[in-house]
């Protein structure tokens, strides 16, 4: 079964994580957010890209779920000794990935390119691959005034309201020839547990993929759990655009082409609305932690799906 995972932040890290612990890489692709990059310095950094990759190499920070386990931080200390602003963390290990990305960023090679080559050097045998390589900047409309989304995330700590969301660059914007590769050949496209609005919202977004979406097999796995999200401000911003703070919420989004949705056994009440949208709901234990918990999540779903046949 050759499986493609939209993926964005550390959830979407994490279950990406599950499938390559439990599949041959080769049958493995992860399409990566890029709605939340952003210049830094005058470096290209891409988060999404980052988690992921670091958390496939093994790398990534436990306690974090982002950035690199150990890393140091010496570089952000004299950067604020000069004056610049530090808001946003980035160690010193961290910091060799955004250079060189840049470098090869102003050389004139793509971003899929570069995030091929980044993750070979790490060693990752499952192909990554950004959602496009084109731009797309992820703006959070608040009550405060538009927000580009690192700004509302990290230095406003997700406190503004928020009213919508804005995807600057979408309308020039295209889906990565390796990542409509990907989900072409896909025999299951797996949304991971990310956000809904700013991690999943933008890959649905580029033209072409709710189409590409709608003729291949969908299984999404639901980021919220009793009404909160383990990790991130996705209740939070359900409730502030008028929706309940719910699986069932997350499920209706997404129902236009999904196949099966992966409720946690805390939701279990909801599995039959959602087989009420014709949507098979599955119920588990949708916790994933740590690797054990994230390769059991993903073989429970491929055995779940090989049984439709």
């Amino acid at each position: 079964m050759q499986v493609s995972v939209l993926a964005g932040g550390v959830g979407g890290a994490r279950m990406a994580d599950g499938f390559a612990r439990v599949m041959p890489p080769e049958d493995l692709a992860v399409i990566v957010n890029t709605g939340d990059d952003f210049e830094w310095h005058g470096l290209l950094v891409c988060p999404d890209l980052d988690t992921v990759m670091y958390t496939l190499a093994g790398i990534a920070n436990p306690q974090t779920g982002w950035g690199i386990v150990g890393d140091t931080w010496r570089a952000l200390e004299m950067l604020g000794r000069y004056g610049g602003e530090t808001w946003f963390w980035i160690g010193d290990g961290d910091l060799a990935t955004h250079v060189y990305r840049t470098f090869l960023w102003r050389q004139g090679m793509r971003l899929s390119e570069i995030t091929d080559r980044l993750r070979r050097a790490l060693g990752v045998p499952v192909a990554i691959w950004p959602m496009s390589d084109d731009p797309v900047r992820t703006i959070v409309d608040t009550e405060e005034g538009r927000l580009p989304f690192q700004e509302y995330f990290v230095r406003r700590g997700c406190a503004p309201r928020v009213r919508g969301f804005i995807w600057e660059g979408m309308e020039r914007a295209q889906l990565s020839p390796e990542a409509r590769a990907a989900l072409e050949a896909a025999d299951l496209v797996v949304i991971a547990p990310s956000n809904p609005y700013v991690s999943i919202g933008p890959i649905l977004a580029l033209p072409g993929v709710l189409e590409l979406l709608e003729r291949r097999r969908v299984v999404a796995v639901s980021p919220i759990l009793g009404g909160y999200a383990l990790k991130g401000p996705a209740a939070k911003m359900m409730a502030e655009l008028g929706e309940v703070p719910s699986a069932l919420s997350v499920a209706r989004r997404y129902r236009d082409f999904l196949d099966g949705f992966v409720l946690d056994r805390v939701d279990a009440a909801l599995a039959p609305a959602v087989e009420a949208m014709g949507i098979r709901p599955l119920v588990t234990d949708t916790v994933i932690l740590d690797p054990p918990a994230r390769a059991r999540l993903a073989e429970e779903i491929l055995q779940w799906v090989a049984s439709w046949v």
